[in-house]
């Protein structure tokens, strides 16, 4: 791998050779600042411009694998990363960030490929990442709002819950109209395909409204209904990908819920499902999906699995309480329907 050339605008506080750019952080000191994390200097330079366009400062431009080096430097409040390819000091660069960033606070977003993902996803487990994937300049900035958002009440006003979705609904928008400009020549300047845009505006962003309604009777918590014939499930999701033979398949973008179909054909299975699958399965865009996927773990629906043979990976499940859900809503749709 060629040696980064770090260039350092303005007045950074670094020792002439040293790996990384500290750059002083003046003026109102209640301002959000960021650190950037990459390997390419132009790659570094595109993520310090949409940083400063957002009103933030940035801290620290620096190399991944700088994080490895003793003390590692100061994190910002948001902490962007750009890793388009793993090798083992890439993986360990990464699970050292996470940690960091587990205990400063600071909110992690990620950008990689779909090659790589398995392997970041593995590795970031604390901290509560925004995981993009082939993202645009307009998805990065789109996640910047979105941490930016989840900021703690002592930077920014705390935002309840109808502010926060505004927001997403906000950044929706803005990415609706970047994808919009590019349909008009053709092509895609930040480098996406304008269908692919345009069907990731469409999807609603996950809320808070995930919720798993634990409030039974007593009978209903001791009778355990068993999981469908996942047969009738793989069933139920065929019939539901035959919709995009005769209408657009955003129409009835649903990620969450085939997500949850996928999972409970899994799980009767006993099978173990990755995250790039489930990607796959969730048919949307692979950032969006990883959103939804996040959501739902955090909300409880979900879980990660570690891998017992290989700690760097890790699996989805649904939880205890989601798989009753599912199994009760399969019992009460009539799972004695014929199997096709």
């Amino acid at each position: 791998m060629a040696q980064l050339a770090y260039v350092c605008e303005g007045e950074p506080d670094v020792a002439p050779g040293a790996k990384s750019c500290e750059f002083p952080v003046e003026g109102d000191p209640s301002r959000l600042v960021v650190s950037l994390f990459a390997e390419s200097e132009p790659v570094l330079a595109t993520m310090a411009q949409d940083t400063q366009i957002a009103g933030l400062a940035v801290r620290t431009r620096r190399s991944l694998t700088s994080l490895l080096e003793r003390g590692g430097g100061v994190l910002g409040d948001i902490v962007l990363v750009d890793c388009p390819k793993i090798d083992g000091a890439h993986l360990a660069a990464l699970a050292r960030l996470d940690e960091r960033a587990a205990r400063s606070g600071a909110s992690l977003v990620v950008a990689t490929v779909a090659d790589a993902l398995e392997d970041v996803f593995g590795c970031l487990d604390r901290s509560r990442p925004d995981i993009l994937v082939g993202a645009t300049r307009a998805q990065r900035m789109v996640a910047l709002g979105g941490a930016m958002a989840r900021m703690p009440g002592r930077r920014l006003r705390e935002a309840d819950e109808e502010e926060r979705i505004a927001l997403l609904r906000l950044a929706e928008e803005v990415e609706r109209l970047a994808a919009k400009i590019d349909g008009i020549s053709g092509r895609s300047s930040l480098g996406v395909r304008p269908e692919e845009s345009l069907s990731l505006s469409r999807v609603a962003q996950p809320t808070q409204g995930y919720r798993h309604d634990d409030r039974q009777s007593g009978m209903q918590r001791r009778t355990r209904i068993p999981l469908p014939d996942p047969r009738l499930v793989k069933s139920v999701i065929r019939h539901r990908a035959m919709r995009a033979e005769f209408f657009d398949e955003a129409l009835f973008a649903d990620p969450a819920w085939d997500i949850l179909l996928d999972l409970t054909a899994a799980r009767a299975e006993h099978r173990r499902v990755s995250v790039t699958s489930l990607c796959i399965a969730a048919n949307v865009p692979a950032t969006t999906a990883l959103r939804w996927i996040s959501q739902m773990v955090e909300s409880g629906i979900l879980v990660r699995v570690q891998d017992d043979s290989d700690k760097r990976r890790a699996f989805i499940a649904l939880s205890d309480g989601a798989a009753d859900a599912m199994a009760r809503y399969f019992d009460a749709i009539g799972t004695a329907a014929n199997i096709v």
